[in-house]
């Protein structure tokens, strides 16, 4: 069996998606690594796979990651983790590298080991038709100009890489879009926006939702229905008051309210409606199963997730990719988008009452859960990387980079 090596960027969002995909590579018989920081350990491991962990601890993002911050911190990122990362696989000897869309590091120890890579969007697909957030526009240049010390430090990362890695044929500075001979997906093509735009090197997989194990310390026994359940994430630090205003003005029309707070202590919220159940992580899947809304700050796995169940949403997007994803729920019809800063008590209650009320908004869920749940997911994942690895053994390797090379 091949050795497959998993690199990704440290957060929730990213390495959710994939470690179904390590458990079914495992159960198959591959040996899977993966380098990602202590946080995930103990996931990856119950996953079935080999753990490195980057050096220098937990290797945080900019909070928010807007595109000019972002880039920077993924150039730096690459600088500082490659000597060890290189030094890790050379003894690996992978077969295959499976990375990140934006795991820049990933994508030029590919080209440096000339080892067959994959990448890992677990956002949407991008290219001139849906362009990604960091792709070179008017408005990234506008947000550049207004950040001199991130573009000059995102320039020295580059050159310094160019100047010891082969990085050719990797993009500029659209480091949210490194593409390969093959790109997993991890929605359906129904989600995806502009899907027919997309080549067969796209595979829309779906959600890669496996089992988890059980919480015992949430309350399931304490849920009524309707169910309503509001998280905004673990990436941004939710603002204790616009967490309340949502837990107070869903308590009128739920059940039980459901809500997550991630970063947020849950005493910030202060006395809450008795039905109104606080916790700083639930088991989502689980919630997701019993809810009849969900309100969501619009990340990509929470909306897969969501989709998976056929759960209508109210997104509030906080940053990154998150408004293109409101927008894409808001077309399809399976729910509404509100910014933060309209959030009060009575907006929240009025779009919560539509959605609940309005069976359109089910409806078109659920044709989003049954697209969702036929893409394949996991299984469909493995099965692709299985077929490019018969079709990237050594002897066509120079082919499968001179591809990759021709596609930056």
């Amino acid at each position: 069996m091949s050795t497959i090596a998993f690199l990704n960027i440290a957060m929730h969002g990213r390495v959710n998606p994939t470690l179904p995909v390590v458990a079914e590579l495992v159960r198959r018989g591959h040996r899977v690594t993966y380098h990602t920081s202590a946080a995930f350990r103990a996931e990856i491991e119950a996953a079935g796979g080999e753990v490195y962990l980057y050096p220098g601890g937990e290797q945080p993002l900019p909070d928010p990651p807007t595109p000019v911050t972002l880039l920077k911190g993924l150039a730096d990122s690459a600088v500082g983790l490659l000597p060890a990362v290189l030094t890790d696989l050379r003894r690996i000897r992978p077969d295959l590298i499976v990375h990140d869309n934006a795991c820049l590091w990933g994508a030029v120890a590919a080209h440096e080991l000339d080892v067959p890579a994959a990448s890992s969007f677990t956002t949407f697909a991008f290219n001139r038709l849906v362009p990604s957030p960091t792709r070179g526009s008017w408005d990234l240049l506008s947000a550049a100009a207004s950040r001199p010390d991130s573009v000059r430090g995102y320039l020295r990362s580059r050159w310094d890489l160019r100047r010891r890695y082969d990085t050719h044929g990797l993009p500029l500075a659209d480091l949210g879009n490194i593409r390969q001979p093959l790109n997993l997906v991890f929605t359906s093509r129904a989600f995806q926006p502009k899907a027919a735009g997309f080549d067969a090197s796209y595979r829309f997989v779906g959600p890669s939702i496996g089992a988890r194990p059980a919480d015992p310390s949430f309350p399931v026994d304490r849920l009524r229905d309707p169910v309503v359940y509001a998280s905004l994430g673990t990436v941004f630090n939710a603002d204790a008051r616009l967490l309340r205003t949502l837990a107070t003005a869903l308590a009128g029309l739920a059940g039980t309210a459901v809500v997550s707070t991630g970063r947020t202590d849950p005493a910030a919220l202060g006395p809450l409606p008795s039905n109104v159940l606080v916790r700083r992580f639930v088991p989502q899947p689980e919630v997701l199963a019993r809810a009849s809304l969900f309100i969501t700050h619009g990340g990509m796995n929470s909306v897969n997730e969501a989709l998976f169940a056929g759960v209508p949403m109210l997104v509030v997007p906080q940053g990154a990719d998150q408004p293109m994803v409101a927008r894409r729920v808001e077309e399809l019809g399976a729910g509404l988008a509100i910014p933060t800063r309209d959030i009060t008590e009575e907006a929240v209650r009025g779009l919560a009452g539509r959605l609940l009320r309005g069976p359109g908004f089910r409806a078109a869920a659920a044709g989003l859960r049954t697209a969702q749940r036929e893409a394949g997911g996991f299984r469909r994942a493995a099965d692709e990387l299985e077929t490019y690895l018969g079709a990237a053994g050594p002897a066509d390797r120079t082919r499968v980079r001179a591809h990759a090379l021709r596609r930056g």
